[in-house]
């Protein structure tokens, strides 16, 4: 059976340790988990929700590879802000910055010895009962990118530990409304054509408006 669209589960009232059990029983698979101060959420991604993230990340890399910017993926890798009892694996996460890069060399096999993401990218085609960006404003990321099904938003962190919605990613310099344009061309099209005309599109504009800049 093919899942063509998300399918979300809410759990109330569940405590911390239960959350870290759970997560460690479930591992790495294809449900994402999100935990906030006593709410569970579970996720299973349908096949559009994958499309759509498989091609952000692929922007992500091909922008950031066009720009000559430093670039670690860490994919959903699951997080935790223990203190404030606080977990999300995200759709995408990534370090952009050279002093986060460089601080993830060397590091051992545990998340908890690395710096939290730059970037992270949620895709929500369903509604979400847990308030992930308080967990991001927690882990202090500085840029999330939300798409909704019709609109990528993009939001930058604020010194309250809230989000901003603005036009442009400040890191990679595209605007919200380009990625967009870009994603909603995902439908059948094949991946390798998709990626060489974006490449195309962004030596031609992001790469000149940097320049410019």
């Amino acid at each position: 059976m093919v899942v063509m669209n998300d399918q979300r589960v809410a759990l109330r009232g569940v405590a911390w340790g239960t959350y870290l059990r759970l997560a460690e029983e479930v591992g790495d698979c294809a449900t994402l988990m999100a935990f906030n101060r006593g709410v569970l959420e579970l996720m299973s991604q349908g096949m559009r929700h994958e499309r759509v993230k498989k091609r952000i990340d692929r922007l992500v890399a091909l922008v950031s590879e066009e720009l000559d910017l430093p670039l670690m993926s860490f994919g959903s890798t699951r997080w935790l802000v223990s203190e404030a009892e606080r977990g999300v694996e995200a759709d995408g996460c990534y370090m952009l910055t050279r002093e986060k890069v460089e601080a993830c060399r060397g590091r051992s096999r545990n998340v908890a010895d690395y710096p939290f993401p730059d970037l992270v990218v949620e895709v929500d085609m369903s509604w979400s009962a847990v308030d992930r960006e308080g967990i991001y404003g927690a882990m202090k990321v500085a840029e999330v990118w939300r798409f909704d099904e019709e609109v990528l938003h993009i939001e930058r962190l604020k010194g309250d530990g809230t989000y901003d919605e603005v036009l442009e990613s400040g890191f990679l310099g595209v605007k919200a409304e380009e990625v967009t344009r870009w994603l909603h061309e995902v439908g059948d099209a094949d991946d390798n054509a998709w990626a060489r005309r974006l490449r195309g599109w962004v030596r031609g504009e992001v790469v000149g408006r940097r320049k410019k800049g």
